[in-house]
């Protein structure tokens, strides 16, 4: 349908295109198209749940109208007036869907969630069971791609187009970069101000009126309605406006909803926790407990130091509190839900001069505690949220590697006990983690289950599930009752045996996907790569048609290029969250320096002479398998200067030889929008590809970065 759309045409530009004034449009234009895509990334997760799942479908839906929009630069159409629309209309579509999220959950099936291949949180129970007919979940995935995709195709027209000004490429480039900094930076400072879309999308709205006004003829008809409906559509879904049944806040990872009469926290419309007080004997209030009541009954004295990994909103605080502990160091990654705890707890635990209350990633406190505990709980630790959108990783993905439980038996008192609990959705998962900690603890831990349930088949949904490990040789004795422990006569809590032992599959920090069950690539995932390729091939062939009848060359090197960036982009991305924790300020300075690195690889090119694609190549192979060969290890035990140096030397080293390459290539072509427009069609590819870490690893994208580069060196040389 997309050929069909009434395009405007172009009414002659109020500003005379030239050389020495475009550099501001390429940084403009940068800045907006980098700023609306993360705004476009964190709103649409918020309101559509099932876009939290899919790695990275916002990201690469505005790589592919980037690229379609820098192919179609030469187009006589203008698609920027459409922006508004297209943009507006996708946001309307997901929030029709938010509000009718009740109604669709029993016909969206996603994947089989009785027996998942990949656990979603928040959708096990809704898997078209009493319905008819279903939607495959990828078909909405596909709808929300090509309303944020066909939204950027006006932006990468402009970005063509301007790019097409500057003689000197390498510095069109570079100011494309720096707008992209630009974005970065604006959006982290909101993130970091907890300011609401009202104000990301407030910029959007003011940055497309400025282009539009400018180098267009904004239509006080048409294209300011839409400004302004946007405008609305951010203010009715940012939770300004009263609502007599939640408050919404925005933290840097979530969409916070908090349910004031229930005293319960949704995030990202998934419910996350309740703010339990002490004083209440409910059975999910004595969950948190479980611990301290063991200990109680065994005789043990009350653990004095207690570190709390996901403490939340301070149950569990409180519950270390009221057993007796002298401190408590409490680690949540997200402000905005301890804060909640801070002003709402019942028990006010955050308030007690015992807590010390951490803001961080709790693999990243793990490593750089110097105290030793009597206790260590993960307490509810599932994130529903994915670590970046360069990635399939959830937040919690780092906490649950054999070797972050080593961590953590390293961080125990000789008499310390570590306490994982959760409600872990499958048999499977308990089994796996059952084998983790046993081969990290060398001792196979107390499996509880909270309603009580002897045996754990591996196929099974069932309730709460505790892990206790470490020193537990009195606790296991208070279990000798083969029934069950009461907690109270209506609560019973024992301890149960595992069904079979047969989980092979090791979650590790090169292979951490806990919720996965097998070591490949999900059916689901398969059917939604294929179909995200399918609609991206469409609006390549079908939009920039002028381009290629005037005799424009799509450009398969830098193609190629692009695509073996995005995976050891991501790869940069998931290796220095494990060295410095997955938190949203890690993963900016990540993504900043990474553009920083490609500035100085374009300075570089500048400053030299000669074409030197062979030696950068050289370089980037070599630097390439020195990633690969080089554990994580080898920097873990180093102190916090050498450690940063020497890690981002070589995370950061093929990333700069690549943009050498890219800088040489670029600096030659007689078409730099439609370079450019190859390039990131590539970047989209490879984000595609990077499904493939679930088969083979963070390390083994290594390899595939290496083929896609092989194959643009091939193309380099035959030209």
């Amino acid at each position: 349908f997309v050929p069909c759309i009434p395009l405007p045409r172009p009414s002659g530009n109020k500003v005379t295109d030239t050389a020495s004034h475009s550099w501001h449009r390429i940084v403009g234009v940068s800045f907006l198209i980098l700023f609306a895509e993360l705004a476009c990334i964190r709103w649409f997760s918020a309101h559509v749940l099932y876009l939290t799942f899919f790695t990275n479908t916002m990201l690469l839906a505005s790589f592919l109208g980037m690229s379609v929009g820098a192919l179609a630069a030469r187009e006589q159409r203008s698609w920027l007036p459409l922006t508004p629309l297209f943009l507006g209309g996708t946001m309307a579509l997901a929030h029709g869907v938010d509000k009718l999220r009740h109604w669709l959950e029993p016909v969206l099936a996603v994947g089989d969630q009785g027996s998942p291949e990949h656990v979603f949180f928040g959708t096990e129970y809704f898997a078209g069971d009493v319905a008819d007919f279903v939607i495959p979940i990828e078909l909405l995935n596909a709808v929300f791609f090509s309303g944020v995709a066909l939204a950027f195709v006006g932006l990468g027209q402009e970005l063509g187009r301007a790019l097409v000004l500057v003689p000197n490429r390498v510095q069109a480039y570079s100011f494309d970069i720096l707008g992209s900094l630009l974005g970065i930076a604006a959006f982290a400072v909101l993130s970091w101000m907890q300011l609401t879309p009202l104000a990301w999308f407030g910029i959007v709205v003011i940055g497309l009126a400025y282009f539009l006004a400018v180098y267009h003829r904004l239509r006080w008809h048409f294209e300011l309605p839409l400004l302004v409906s946007l405008l609305g559509l951010a203010l009715v879904t940012s939770g300004h406006l009263p609502n007599a049944r939640f408050e919404t806040r925005w933290s840097p990872y979530y969409r916070v909803n908090f349910f004031e009469e229930a005293r319960t926290i949704q995030t990202n419309l998934i419910g996350h926790q309740t703010l339990v007080g002490t004083a209440e004997d409910g059975e999910s209030a004595l969950a948190y407990a479980i611990p301290h009541r063991l200990a109680r009954k065994a005789g043990r004295d009350a653990f004095e130091n207690v570190l709390i990994i996901g403490a939340g909103s301070g149950n569990d605080v409180a519950r270390a509190l009221a057993y007796g502990a002298k401190h408590v160091d409490a680690v949540e990654i997200d402000p905005v839900i301890h804060e909640l705890g801070r002003e709402l707890h019942p028990d006010d635990p955050y308030a007690d001069p015992r807590v010390n209350l951490v803001t961080d990633d709790g693999r990243n406190f793990l490593r750089r505690t110097k105290r030793r505990y009597d206790l260590v709980i993960y307490a509810l630790v599932d994130s529903l949220v994915l670590h970046s959108s360069a990635s399939s990783l959830r937040l919690e993905s780092y906490l649950f590697t054999r070797e972050a439980l080593r961590d953590v038996e390293a961080v125990l008192a000789d008499d310390g006990v570590f306490a994982v609990y959760n409600f872990f959705r499958q048999g499977w998962l308990v089994e796996r983690l059952s084998d983790a900690l046993t081969a990290s603890f060398g001792r196979e831990p107390v499996i509880l289950t909270l309603p009580y349930r002897e045996t754990i088949e591996p196929g099974s949904d069932g309730g709460f599930t505790a892990f206790l490990v470490g020193d537990t040789a009195r606790l296991e004795a208070a279990l000798s009752s083969p029934d069950g422990w009461s907690l109270t006569p209506e609560v019973t809590v024992g301890r149960s045996r595992l069904a079979s032992d047969v989980d092979d599959v090791q979650v590790t920090d090169n292979w951490p996907f806990l919720y996965l069950r097998e070591r490949a690539i999900p059916w689901m995932t398969w059917r939604s790569t294929l179909l995200l390729g399918l609609l991206a091939f469409a609006g390549l062939v079908l939009i920039p048609r002028k381009s290629r009848a005037s005799g424009g060359r799509f450009d398969w090197p830098l193609f190629f290029l692009g695509a073996g960036f995005m995976l050891i982009e991501t790869k940069a991305v998931v290796h220095m969250a494990l060295l410095f924790g997955s938190s949203w300020v890690v993963n900016t300075i990540v993504f900043g320096a990474v553009l920083v690195t490609i500035l100085l690889g374009n300075l570089f090119v500048q400053s030299t002479r000669g074409d030197g694609v062979r030696v950068a190549f050289a370089g980037l192979f070599v630097t390439l398998l020195a990633v690969y060969s080089v554990p994580l290890e080898t920097f873990l035990g180093l102190e916090q200067l050498p450690r940063i140096a020497l890690s981002s030397a070589l995370t950061f080293a093929p990333i700069l030889f690549a943009a050498m390459i890219f800088a040489r290539l670029f600096k030659r072509t007689p078409d730099p929008d439609l370079a450019f427009g190859a390039n990131v069609a590539g970047a989209m590819v490879g984000g595609l590809a990077e499904a493939g870490s679930m088969a083979l690893g963070f390390d083994g994208l290594i390899g595939v970065a290496a083929g896609f580069y092989g194959l643009a060196f091939l193309d380099t040389l035959r030209r």
